[in-house]
């Protein structure tokens, strides 16, 4: 049996061979020549062109030029059609080269989005290079991180901000029972100790506020208000700035089991203290949340709240599966 080729293979592939003609192939063309199509000879043939017609419209998205052209006598006859790829719209410009280690570091860069909008960007690159035969597949470290857009509030923010409109959202704060509603010009989304924040001017409050993306519920909507550009400027910067000031007056003193994934990861943000190590955290409860995971392998010292709300979590799930154990 064939290997079966993965899909974004399968579509460098077809970039590849697009690229590579003047007059275009045919659909038939690329089902029966192209790798990824042609190991499935055997599959139905509307299955076939339904693949491709994915395949096409995924990469248009991604901002692939595919050209089709159809009988020049009857433009809407596509049973014939030709598809090719500009090379002049898609081909880097001819003035700009890579070394090995900056194909390297773009490779390792593009793999870092794994979801989100920002993944196409960096997807239609990395394959970009790949199409001019660069090998970009060879490791430059052991592993790569992976950055994740799982807030769902993120594409509309990041939509707000490109446009200086205003937005409002429900937003829950620790303690509240019920989310308030929230109406901010939105300066800048910014990512800090894996979590997104947007720095954002509160209209009602008539202040600058940080908000917490996982603690906004429901839809982020965009209002006809607009705002002016200026106000995003170095708006980035000013977010980082104040939350590494709110991280360096909240420090977390930890016993942490040595060897454990929670000495892995908090000694990378962590230093070395006589009695463990001292850990700096921007919101108590969301760092709460992350000591709780680590179950026995981290003991809060201090401060109390903090280990208070640790505690607290743990007790929380140690009743709710002694509740699930006595309904089975």
């Amino acid at each position: 049996m064939a290997e079966r080729i993965q899909a974004e293979e399968r579509q460098l592939n077809l970039i590849v061979a697009l690229m590579a003609t003047e007059i275009g192939l045919t659909k038939q063309q690329i089902l029966e020549s192209v790798s990824g199509y042609r190991q499935r000879a055997g599959a139905k043939a509307d299955a076939l062109e339904k693949m491709f017609e994915r395949d096409k419209d995924d990469l248009r998205e991604l901002g692939v030029p595919i050209e089709t052209i159809g009988d020049s006598a009857d433009p809407n006859d596509l049973r014939e059609a030709r598809y090719r790829i500009p090379k002049a719209e898609y081909d880097l410009p001819a003035d700009i080269t890579f070394t090995p280690a900056e194909v390297a570091i773009l490779a390792l860069a593009g793999s870092v989005w794994s979801e989100g909008s920002l993944s196409k960007d960096a997807t239609t690159g990395l394959r970009k290079i790949r199409a001019l035969g660069i090998e970009v597949d060879e490791p430059i470290i052991g592993f790569a991180p992976r950055m994740t857009v799982r807030e769902p509030s993120f594409g509309p923010l990041r939509d707000a901000i490109e446009a200086c409109r205003v937005v409002t959202f429900d937003y829950l704060k620790p303690g509240e029972e019920k989310p308030r509603r929230r109406r901010v010009r939105p300066l800048a989304l910014v990512d800090y100790e894996g979590r997104w924040h947007v720095s954002a001017h509160d209209i009602d409050a008539d202040g600058d506020r940080m908000f917490l993306l996982a603690r906004i519920v429901g839809d982020v909507v965009a209002t006809r208000e607009r705002f002016d550009p200026e106000l995003r400027v170095g708006a980035g910067a000013r977010a980082e700035e104040s939350l590494r000031e709110v991280a360096a007056r909240n420090q977390a003193l930890l016993e942490v089991t040595p060897g454990s994934e929670a000495a892995l990861r908090l000694a990378r943000r962590g230093e070395p203290a006589a009695q463990g190590m001292h850990v700096s955290f921007v919101d108590l409860h969301i760092f709460a949340d992350e000591l709780a995971s680590y179950g026995p392998e981290v003991r809060v010292v201090e401060p109390d709240e903090l280990r208070a709300a640790v505690v607290a979590r743990l007790r929380a799930a140690r009743d709710a599966h002694a509740t699930e154990g006595s309904a089975a």
